[in-house]
């Protein structure tokens, strides 16, 4: 079923992706919540390669909460890459960044993503942010089929 697709977290910090999975917890979302810690390692992932080669590829994630600033390749590489692919552009990707660059944004909705989120600084904020980001990609979104 749609509502179990997991969701893929792309965050090289350790306390934004904890604050993310406790705000997922709070809000009782059920979806398995997979935290990967760079671009490369979501390339991997999403396209089933390297350390991930055994994946499904056709099991793919419901949405992905992608950083902006992360080591290896950072989140407008791997949005890109997602979005220019015919197996992975329909997939809703979130930025969710600290960024409030108009480059930065203008960029993300170049390349494709479906929402920008800037992450507030205060964790009940960013609790409330995420978790409600994450009741509409999982709850309220239609995805297409």
């Amino acid at each position: 079923m749609n509502e179990k697709k997991d969701i893929l977290l792309v965050e090289d910090n350790p306390s934004d992706a904890e604050f993310t999975m406790r705000a997922f917890r709070n809000s009782n979302i059920i979806n398995r919540l997979i935290h990967l810690q760079d671009g490369e390692e979501a390339l991997e992932y999403v396209f089933a390669t390297g350390k991930y080669s055994g994946r499904n590829i056709d099991e793919m994630p419901k949405v992905i909460l992608l950083d902006l600033n992360m080591p290896k390749i950072n989140g407008l590489e791997v949005l890109k890459k997602i979005k220019s692919d015919k197996r992975t552009k329909l997939i809703p990707v979130v930025l969710l960044t600290s960024s409030k660059e108009e480059s930065d944004i203008l960029d993300a909705y170049k390349y494709g993503v479906n929402s920008y989120i800037v992450k507030p600084v205060d964790f009940e904020d960013f609790a409330k942010v995420v978790a409600h980001a994450g009741l509409y990609w999982l709850l309220v979104n239609q995805p297409h089929k």
